[in-house]
């Protein structure tokens, strides 16, 4: 439950006044939850390679926040209540009485409405596809709303939520929505403000109409630019950052042992890393291997798992050798034919994808060392890793010498964050790591990476990888409340997956969380598991941990 504010007694409007266009010191929380070189003024919510990881949940508040560390338990925010139709082909959200966006204009189901008929007059904002699945969306009363969906949906909640809600007074006026970079947001969370605003640090400060105001301890954000994880590192080190969500090598030591009474982490197993060829790649070479099986398969054994998790990840990780990918986070929703019968080809076994290249006609075909396509035209791979993602970088780099010495040609690059997120949402790259969250259900990151509607939307389907009998079996899979039924499909799915292989699981990488208790209080921790509080913007329950934070009395 979150906690009654300190500074309960006193009113937002009264507080933001008192702040300069600079935030003054005091309950200011200082955070990062993105890597790059610059800031960009963009706030667009729809927005998914430049806008600002703070848009999302601190910005524009979720409806409802599914907390997956406590069974998918709904935290209502912008809603105070949903239900579920019997017949699982609508359902109704409640709005907060008296909600209003930061402008103070009212907060209303026009407002919801609004947003979905938006996103499907527009459908490059649709980046979670929901459109795709519903029939209707309708305005019972000022804070009722009825969707209809096409087909029965148990899971349907978790995905709705995943829209951010715009204003209608606001947006209807924009022309363009995909390139608008809403630089002056109007909002309806917790923190809306931005009162300064550099390429190399901006502060978002709290919304003056926010609703659950009298537990907003915190006064701004403050974000500086860091452009990698030794610079996070060295910020977190000298006690610069509150909050961070980054790889740090040898934490202990580098990180803990500075400030051992309030320098603090928090490690989960959560988003799978993979390896992930464009089956839609331009280069007509690279696409005849990728989209045959036996190449992704022989690849996939040629990854020395445990020694990219050992070295790259200084331990942290935990190795997924399963070939449908879902690995022990998801043990229980396990299918053991799965191992019988594909099992191999997620383990490394370097003799055995040499034999299985060799067989599939994977040879040199014209002396220069490297191996080319069965009708000699060469394979030429480029393993593009965002800049600065240091352990990905390693993870790359120690992939690649099995890679190389198996006779395939795969040299590394590594753009900016955001042009590495276009290519991946276009599918015109080679091969690359990528990472999805994890979920409370694996529907999830099934209908994540495999949904064809989210192809040229979301960095999550990079493969272009399509198969309707997954997709089919995933409506089965949401329109049953039967627990037997639900099984039998999602067994099947996972042998159609680990069949075709369209993605080459890795590991799947902590959620990597560090925080220091010197200014604030009221961390989540591995004592205290009460949510994840990983800064991340895949993350909204980050929400929940900015509402229990008290500062530090002085």
């Amino acid at each position: 439950m979150l906690k009654t504010s300190l500074i309960a007694a006193i009113s937002a409007t009264a507080l933001l006044s008192a702040l300069p266009a600079q935030a003054q010191e005091g309950n200011v929380l200082t955070l990062s939850s993105e890597q790059t070189t610059t800031f960009v003024r963009n706030f667009n919510p729809f927005g998914q390679t430049s806008a600002r990881y703070t848009t999302l949940d601190f910005m524009y508040e979720p409806l409802v926040v599914f907390n997956r560390l406590q069974g998918n338990t709904p935290h209502y925010r912008l809603a105070e209540s949903y239900e579920l139709a019997d017949d699982l082909k609508s359902i109704t959200f409640t709005l907060r009485e008296g909600l209003k966006w930061s402008d103070g204009e009212d907060l209303t189901a026009d407002d919801v409405v609004f947003t979905y008929d938006y996103i499907k007059k527009f459908p490059a904002l649709d980046f979670i596809s929901v459109s795709a699945q519903l029939a209707s969306v309708e305005k019972v009363d000022d804070r009722t709303v009825r969707f209809n969906l096409n087909e029965p949906n148990s899971l349907i909640a978790n995905t709705i939520v995943g829209m951010p809600i715009v204003p209608e007074h606001v947006w209807a006026e924009i022309e363009d929505p995909v390139t608008f970079a809403n630089e002056n947001p109007v909002a309806s969370g917790p923190m809306t403000e931005i009162t300064r605003f550099t390429p190399q640090v901006y502060e978002q400060c709290r919304n003056p109409h926010y609703w659950d105001a009298e537990n907003l301890a915190v006064d701004c954000l403050r974000m500086p630019q860091l452009a990698d994880n030794p610079q996070v590192l060295a910020a977190l080190a000298d006690g610069t950052l509150d909050w961070a969500t980054s790889f740090i090598p040898d934490i202990d030591n580098t990180f803990v042992a500075k400030d051992p009474e309030h320098h603090k982490y928090w490690f989960t197993p959560s988003s799978l890393v993979s390896i992930q060829l464009s089956q839609i790649t331009p280069d007509e070479n690279n696409r005849k291997a990728f989209t045959d099986v036996n190449f992704r398969r022989a690849l996939s054994m040629l990854i020395d798992r445990q020694t990219v998790v050992d070295i790259a990840g200084y331990g942290y990780p935990l190795v997924n050798e399963d070939p449908a990918s879902l690995g022990e986070l998801y043990s229980a929703f396990a299918n053991p034919e799965v191992q019988t019968e594909f099992g191999q080809y997620g383990r490394f076994d370097y003799d055995a994808a040499i034999a299985l290249l060799d067989e599939a006609g994977y040879v040199d075909a014209d002396g220069d060392g490297f191996r080319d396509n069965p009708d000699g035209t060469p394979i030429v791979i480029d393993f593009m890793v965002p800049n600065g993602w240091t352990d990905w970088i390693d993870a790359v780099q120690i992939s690649m010498e099995t890679m190389n010495e198996a006779g395939l040609n795969v040299s590394m690059s590594t753009p900016e964050a955001a042009v590495w997120t276009s290519s991946l949402i276009a599918g015109d790259y080679s091969m690359t790591l990528n990472a999805l969250a994890s979920a409370a259900d694996p529907y999830f990151p099934y209908i994540r990476s495999f949904n064809p509607d989210d192809f040229g939307k979301s960095r999550f389907t990079a493969p272009h990888w399509e198969n309707a009998e997954v997709m089919d079996l995933l409506g089965q899979y949401t329109q049953t409340k039967d627990p037997a039924e639900q099984k039998a499909a999602m067994d099947r799915i996972q042998m159609i997956v680990a069949e075709a292989m369209p993605i080459i699981p890795i590991y799947n990488s902590p959620s990597f969380y560090e925080y220091n208790t010197s200014r604030f209080t009221g961390w989540a921790n591995a004592e205290d598991p009460k949510f994840s509080p990983v800064v991340s913007n895949a993350n909204p329950a980050r929400l929940l941990q900015l509402l229990d934070l008290e500062p530090v009395a002085e």
